[in-house]
């Protein structure tokens, strides 16, 4: 690996164009620690556009730590429905319960401190505490992998255990006057210049301190493991309908989608009358879901896990990505 040039350089042109060229985003309004912590959760796994719109209605429900505190579950899990990996939300939730009772009300400021919270790890404690409180934090997740590998020529396999060179020479380079806005630059890069695929490099920053450009390697770095092989599945979805209303269930523990609720599953479906079909993927699966309706004369049995709702409750419940999908297919009675 390369030792870089002039880490002063790097910073210097990484503030200049990231003063030209970031992008406006509503998290970006301010520096409230609380906001940045949304965002943050929200942008894991998830794509900026996609998150601008749930970010502005979330805040507008929850506009601070004790907001959110306060709410129910169920509350919290139906805003946060269509971003998926619903382990952040309740995680999120969790930990704002934790700095109400244990921190006043107030995130700790500190990058240890807060990977003592559910769901916040190195990455985001990193990201926190420097754009939110200035501390001179690295960070690395995907952009800001794919630009330290390029610009030091790490071609080894990254990922993991293979991402600690690159912690290393982050922590070298963020400097400690305004370590967040170095910290969001180097991931801007990454988002809009320095891509997976056909990288600008004739309008990076830089170019000029880059190994990988310099070497003709930009497409081989950096280097990363093969992807998963997508499983098929298929799966029949039952709407049973008693009069004006449909039985939902609550996913159980260990369960897709754990806690939300979506229609019942059955192992064959005959006699029944087809609606349609949705396919949609999940953790390396995509499924194909067959969606049949049964109409019942009598109520089927409730519980905690089942209910009987009429279409405009359905409405206002935290489902599954499927679950809403097969809602969409219904028509009132």
């Amino acid at each position: 690996m390369t030792s870089l040039r002039s880490a002063a350089a790097v910073v210097r042109s990484l503030r200049a164009w990231f003063r030209r060229h970031r992008r406006d985003l509503p998290w970006r309004e301010n520096r409230d620690p609380y906001r940045v912590w949304v965002s943050e959760i929200m942008l894991q796994q998830t794509q900026v556009e996609r998150v601008k719109e749930f970010f502005t209605r979330f805040m507008a429900r929850f506009p601070t730590v004790a907001a959110l505190a306060a709410a129910r579950e169920p509350e919290v899990l139906r805003l946060w429905e269509g971003l998926g990996y619903y382990r952040r939300a309740r995680q999120l939730h969790e930990a704002a319960r934790r700095i109400a009772g244990e921190h006043a009300g107030r995130l700790p400021e500190s990058a240890a401190a807060l990977q003592g919270l559910p769901g916040i790890g190195r990455y985001t404690a990193g990201a926190i505490a420097s754009i939110a409180f200035g501390a001179r934090e690295p960070i690395i997740e995907a952009n800001s992998r794919r630009v330290i590998a390029r610009l030091v020529g790490h071609a080894a396999a990254v990922g993991g255990a293979g991402d600690e060179p690159l912690w290393r020479i982050a922590a070298k380079l963020v400097p400690a006057r305004e370590p967040g806005i170095f910290n969001q630059a180097v991931m801007e890069l990454g988002a809009l210049v320095c891509t997976p695929e056909r990288p600008g490099c004739s309008r990076c920053p830089l170019a000029s301190l880059c190994v990988a450009h310099r070497t003709g390697r930009v497409d081989e770095i950096p280097a990363m493991p093969p992807r998963r092989e997508v499983k098929q599945l298929r799966e029949t979805a039952v709407v049973v309908r008693h009069g004006g209303r449909v039985l939902v269930e609550r996913r159980r523990p260990g369960e897709w989608w754990e806690g939300l609720w979506d229609f019942p599953r059955a192992s064959r479906a005959t006699g029944d009358r087809k609606l349609g079909e949705v396919v949609y993927t999940v953790t390396h699966h995509r499924v194909t879901c067959r969606v049949v309706e049964r109409r019942e004369p009598r109520a089927p049995p409730a519980g905690p896990g089942r209910r009987l709702v009429s279409l405009t409750t359905l409405a206002g419940l935290a489902m599954t990505a499927p679950g809403r999908r097969i809602a969409a297919l219904l028509t009132d009675e």
